[in-house]
């Protein structure tokens, strides 16, 4: 343990008391880090030595005191010696605590994510989604199963957190929990956070995570062709219900917004942009980036087909939007009606403006990447990835210039 211990004496000049003498303290300092306590002993500034933090003189009251100040010194010195023996880190607070006989204080790893998970809880709304709030006690519910699975155990002290930990707690989100890889790695990113909480307020020396590596695999994004978008938009439904959502989901196709960005539209969102036809200002909730989108014709369609809805009127919304989980469960209907063999979400709208409606048509990976909200333009070339036939379409001018310029000599050797 590299750790560096030092002992200074001195005395407090502001605190003088009505006899004139000062109290003498000590300060004790670990790798830049400090605690003071009273010796319980008063002197005369004039008196005290600052260079030699000691009293002084050969006087009875000089001995005494420095002698005093020796032995305290001695204590600091063998409490060192002690925490050594036990093999627990040096630190200002386990010096502190083996000095005076402190009962060290427990920090349990379960108050610390439930204060965590209360703060997100008060900040939804202005700083965090709901989503974020119910990742985050699922992540919470996780780690006690898991601990009450490998420990019997619902609570554990944050020092005895390791690195085995982590992998044991890993393994069971992958065999007990039957979590996907790139969920399993979530639920342990989100634990890290809690670790990190805990080393920023230097309550753990070692960071468990320090050797562990994860790794999130890259997942295919589904999206609809412009086949499939075609069937869905010329597609008569006989219910007025599938005939909204059908709506509401071309609405994210040709905008690329997210369910809950669409949710929060309203009409004050449009505006006129800087070529003077009309866009839609928001900012995404999940990452707070602005979402600037010009009104395809689609679009405004759609915005035109719902401006005098009733529920849009009384709640003041842009679309009159059904709940999440509804939208999804009639979406699935709306791929059997359409013969669509895709497993249908509302999500799927986003991916789908990202690639068949924009990248495949054109539209630079710069622009796509701002009119989505993304914040690092490497979240976007996902979806460039998928698309063989923007690739096919790209190199077409290269091969026809190949064909003219590069010829190989066919003459026999």
């Amino acid at each position: 343990m590299n750790t560096s211990v030092s002992i200074l004496f001195y005395i407090k000049r502001a605190k003088v008391n009505n006899l004139g003498v000062c109290p003498i303290y000590a300060r004790v300092t670990i790798n830049a880090k400090r605690f003071e306590f009273s010796t319980n002993k008063y002197i005369n500034p004039e008196k005290w030595t600052s260079e030699g933090t000691k009293v002084k003189g050969t006087s009875e009251e000089a001995r005494t005191i420095n002698s005093h100040l020796d032995y305290l010194k001695n204590q600091v010195l063998e409490a060192e010696k002690r925490l050594f023996k036990k093999d627990i880190p040096v630190s200002t607070e386990n010096l502190k605590n083996e000095l005076f006989g402190l009962a060290e204080t427990k920090r349990m790893l379960v108050p610390i994510f439930q204060d965590h998970n209360n703060k997100i809880k008060e900040l939804v709304g202005k700083e965090y989604a709901p989503g974020t709030l119910e990742r985050y006690t699922t992540s919470l519910k996780h780690t006690i199963e898991f601990m009450q699975w490998k420990y019997n155990i619902s609570d554990i002290d944050i020092t005895k957190i390791d690195h085995a930990f982590i992998t044991d707690y890993e393994f069971w989100l992958r065999s007990v929990r039957n979590c996907a890889n790139n969920t399993a790695v979530k639920y342990i990113k989100n634990f890290n956070k809690i670790i990190k909480i805990c080393l920023a307020n230097d309550w753990i020396d070692k960071n468990p995570f320090a050797n562990y590596k994860s790794k999130v695999k890259e997942v295919e994004r589904v999206y609809l062709t412009e086949d499939e978008v075609q069937a869905i938009l010329e597609k008569e439904f006989k219910t007025e219900r599938l005939s909204l959502v059908r709506d509401i989901f071309l609405f994210s196709c040709f905008t690329g917004l997210a369910y809950i960005d669409v949710k929060n539209l309203t009409k004050s969102h449009i505006s006129f942009g800087i070529d003077g036809e009309r866009w839609i200002f928001t900012h995404r909730q999940k990452t707070e980036s602005a979402s600037k989108i010009p009104i395809l014709p689609v679009t405004q369609m759609i915005i035109d087909k719902y401006q005098n809805h009733p529920q849009s009127n009384n709640q003041e919304k842009l679309l009159p939007i059904l709940s999440n989980q509804k939208m999804n469960a009639y979406l699935k209907e709306i791929a059997t009606v359409c013969e669509i063999e895709k497993e249908l979400t509302f999500h799927i709208a986003r991916h789908t403006f990202a690639t068949t409606v924009t990248l495949t048509n054109g539209v630079p990976i710069e622009s796509v990447s701002k009119m989505l909200g993304h914040k690092n333009l490497r979240t976007t070339q996902h979806y460039a990835k998928v698309l063989d036939r923007k690739v096919s379409e790209d190199m077409k001018t290269l091969k026809d210039k190949f064909s003219s310029s590069f010829k190989l000599n066919s003459k026999e050797a």
